[in-house]
């Protein structure tokens, strides 16, 4: 396969225009600060970057892969359940669909009536106005209704829709003519049959699914809203209580809080309708408090651990860390809880801490199901109430559970499953189900799960999946998880690409990933590092990998790709590296710190300036994780590591391809917009190359259209700097 088809590019040209900061004096310069602009200008040299990588990458590999990419969408996806009201809800995107659409059953295996279709949005949008999608969702807890979280340009601004979800009986009216008249108009503006629009509350800024919670009489939810990044306020935040009788412009602003590093949830007990409030810093410790009489009382407060709670029949379930690095479940009662002034020592302890990291225990009325992970990968058992251990759940191989839930009132739940060699799956669970006694252990056999929904894609047989650990910095044993076909076979080493993030106690664990089959089938290797940083050995792990001890997370990166070079799986001429966001960090500067380690690098929505982070969208925010610029001792680590303030012009570095996105909320452009020129401008090697997307965000509501191109783009550029050849050919 030919290298190169397009000619090379003429890089584009960037101005030098340097302002000198002094930092605690040291001057920093910054040649390329007019980048974190949004003028003239500025457009003007991100079209001439996107024009540049369409002139880098490679058309007729592009042509050859792209119709493999659209045949991996042909298949559906499926989201989680949410049993409520004896109504199942769940999302799912059908083959070729753009969107997920969200649709509730009767059963869980039952038909689909469709709530919503943001599908019909794409279709009816005028051209002035950025597409819309759906990002979240939570239903009432009788289920008649649901909240829906929507954005424009994936820029996690959300206008927060309030639906009826009508009876079975009601979504299809006698008349047969205005049922294809009324069917027609609910298609057109994005609902199924019979559903109404109740409310709408435009713009509330950052909420989610978790900061949204329906009261108990389901005439109502409070919910945490921020204001909007245009308005540079996304870090006021206030506690809101929204009821359907009184209106969008009648709401209650129960609490405003300012604090730029602290961030409220909420929760109701749905029998009781107690609401608990969480305040937390981003990566640090959780205060609890309860709203009694028209104020907070608080409950758990005054410590460092990281604390979640759940209600369900009268118990308040606490699984924190206090105390238990690998978390541990607690239990008090939920008038103790409201009572508040609670310590941690007057709560019965029900599950302790054990080997593998508690990640949750979903309660029904006479059981927990309970996930935890070891050596980053799932476990699944069932409890009673007391954590009497009854039985574990079937989950053979390295798999990943990647939501659990189950109805309130019935022995009855659903979890996401999903592996290196398992496309993401919904799996159900009768907890009240007997299970075979094991003659030779004398335990109960496992239980196993009923398949509800998975996507209709065949793995490889040959497709080999593995668990190494690699020995990194300070005697850290990094595990780091490998794949490939063994059947295919390949003229020396293998092309390989490894994969991390490292941060903000985010685990990486086994997943599928549809649009690498092709890559494995052309005998390429993917692996996945455990950094420092993330949550795979509880929060020890991550702090090992947070503010002055961050460099751990680029020496774990490192470790890997040296242990898979002296595997002999791959070589530095074949081993490329990727991440985004704060991986994208860790890219940076694994790229920066051993640039002949790799022969490519991908580089997704990255932080790339490490002295100008905090002053830029929710960057302050993450200050808790980094350290902040503006302290003496932070400065200087961060100096020592920030990826645009530590390109060696002297040295050659690998190509990188750098993505963004215009309406990123979270990171903003301007870091990948500097590095790039600045890599471009100042140092050896490349081509570095950036694609800027327009009306999209962080990854949020991209629709699959999309994902084909940006898929197409990222897997060319490996391709051909990997030199790997498109099966077929050499036929």
């Amino acid at each position: 396969m030919s290298r190169r088809s397009n000619p090379a590019p003429s890089v584009p040209e960037t101005k030098r225009e340097v302002v000198t900061e002094t930092l605690h004096g040291v001057d920093i310069d910054d040649p390329y600060r007019w980048l974190e602009g949004d003028d003239e200008a500025v457009d003007e040299w991100v079209d001439a970057q996107n024009a540049n990588v369409d002139a880098a990458l490679d058309d007729p590999l592009r042509d050859r892969l792209r119709p493999r990419f659209e045949g991996l969408v042909e298949l559906a996806d499926y989201g989680s359940i949410s049993v409520r009201g004896g109504r199942y809800f769940a999302t799912v995107r059908e083959p070729g669909a753009d969107h997920a659409r969200l649709v509730v059953r009767d059963a869980p295996d039952g038909e689909d009536r469709v709530l919503v279709d943001p599908n019909a949005w794409a279709a009816n949008r005028d051209d002035d106005r950025s597409p819309r999608s759906m990002a979240w969702y939570v239903p009432s807890h009788d289920g008649g209704r649901v909240a829906v979280g929507v954005t424009e340009g994936g820029d996690e601004n959300y206008d927060v829709r309030v639906l009826s979800v009508p009876d079975p009986a009601s979504a299809v009216p006698d008349d047969a003519t205005a049922s294809a008249t009324e069917s027609a108009s609910d298609a057109a503006a994005g609902f199924g049959a019979g559903v109404e629009e109740v409310a709408v509350l435009p713009e509330r800024g950052r909420v989610n699914a978790g900061s949204l919670a329906w009261e108990a009489d389901d005439g109502g939810f409070v919910y945490v809203a921020t204001g909007g990044a245009a308005d540079g306020a996304q870090m006021d935040k206030e506690i809101r209580r929204f009821r359907l009788a009184d209106g969008p412009d009648d709401e209650a602003v129960l609490l405003r809080h300012d604090d730029q590093h602290v961030w409220p949830r909420v929760t109701v007990d749905p029998d009781s309708g107690l609401l608990a409030v969480a305040f937390s810093e981003m990566v640090g410790g959780t205060e609890w408090y309860v709203r009694v009489d028209d104020e907070l009382r608080p409950v758990l407060t005054g410590g460092d651990a990281e604390t979640s709670v759940r209600f369900h029949g009268g118990t308040a379930f606490v699984s924190t860390d206090h105390d238990a690095p690998r978390r541990r479940l607690l239990a008090c009662s939920i008038d103790r809880f409201r009572e508040g002034d609670l310590s941690f020592d007057e709560c019965r302890e029900v599950l302790p801490e054990g080997e593998g990291i508690l990640r949750s225990a979903v309660p029904t009325p006479e059981h927990l199901l309970v996930h935890r992970r070891r050596d980053a990968h799932s476990r699944l058992s069932v409890h009673d109430r007391d954590g009497t251990h009854l039985r574990d759940v079937s989950l053979p191989g390295y798999r990943s559970v990647t939501w659990v839930s189950a109805a309130r009132d019935a022995p009855e739940a659903f979890f996401g499953v999903t592996g290196f060699d398992l496309p993401p799956a919904v799996r159900g669970l009768d907890l009240a189900g007997e299970a075979d006694a094991d003659a030779d252990e004398g335990d109960s056999a496992p239980a196993e799960p009923t398949e509800v929904d998975s996507a209709d894609l065949s793995v490889p047989d040959d497709l080999v999946v593995e668990q190494r650990f690699v020995d990194s910095t300070d005697g850290a044993e990094v595990p780091v998880f490998v794949c490939y076909r063994e059947g295919v076979d390949v003229d020396g080493s293998r092309p390989t690409l490894l994969y991390g993030y490292g941060g903000f106690r985010s685990s990486i664990t086994p997943s599928f990933g549809r649009f690498r089959l092709p890559f494995l089938a052309d005998g390429g290797a993917f692996a996945a590092v455990c950094a420092r940083g993330g949550y795979e050995y509880g929060e020890p792990w991550h702090e090992a990998g947070m503010l002055a001890e961050k460099q751990h997370t680029f020496d774990d990166f490192v470790a890997a790709g040296e242990a898979l070079c002296e595997s002999e799986l791959t070589d530095t001429d074949r081993l490329a590296v990727a991440g985004g966001s704060n991986g994208g960090l860790s890219v940076g500067a694994v790229v920066t710190q051993r640039p002949e380690l790799w022969a490519a690098a991908q580089c997704a929505v990255p932080l790339l300036d490490m002295l100008r982070f905090h002053r830029f969208l929710l960057g302050e925010s993450w200050t808790t994780e980094y350290g902040h610029p503006e302290d003496p001792e932070a400065f200087a680590y961060l100096r020592e590591y920030s990826p645009y303030h530590n390109v060696d012009p002297d040295a050659t570095h690998p190509p990188v391809y750098f993505t963004t996105a215009a309406s990123d909320t979270r990171v903003h452009p301007s870091h990948a917009r500097k590095m790039t020129a600045r890599l471009q401008t100042e140092a050896a090697g490349g081509p570095f190359l950036l694609r800027t997307k327009p009306e999209t965000g962080h990854g949020v509501g991209k629709p699959a259209s999309m994902v084909v191109d940006e898929q197409t783009d990222s897997w060319a550029f490996l391709y051909e700097q990997l030199g790997v050849e498109v099966e077929g050919d050499g036929e």
